[in-house]
């Protein structure tokens, strides 16, 4: 079984900062890719920000030169650092990891993020 748990959400004023982790364990293998998605209310889930096993990154044009994906391989953790947050962030942010050999998925439960002033 394998358990993936984010955290760090919480309500931040417009212009703040927030960094969100995510943790993977259980029964892993190497793990490839390591992602956040959001899930604004109202609408469809969305990739935020993805790191592979290299630490190449990618980001949604909406969060580039704000958020900052890094992962902590020997971990299983990865993070996002979240800055300039704007009302358009909230959000419940997911996180996913894609295992290496056979694609399996695992997604956490969600964080809630809401920037409100």
């Amino acid at each position: 079984q394998v358990k993936v748990v984010e955290s760090g959400g919480g309500l931040v004023h417009p212009g703040g900062s927030l960094r969100l982790s995510c943790a993977a364990s259980g029964m892993i293998t190497t793990i490839n890719t390591m992602a956040w998605y959001r899930q604004p209310p109202g609408k469809e889930r969305e990739l935020v920000a993805i790191v592979n096993r290299s630490g190449t990154t990618n980001y949604a044009d909406s969060v580039k030169g704000r958020f900052t994906i890094s992962r902590e391989t020997a971990k299983n953790t990865v993070h996002l650092q979240m800055n300039s947050l704007q009302p358009g962030d909230t959000a419940v942010y997911y996180c996913k990891i894609t295992q290496l050999y056979d694609n399996q998925e695992y997604w956490g439960q969600g964080t809630q993020v809401t920037v409100s002033s």
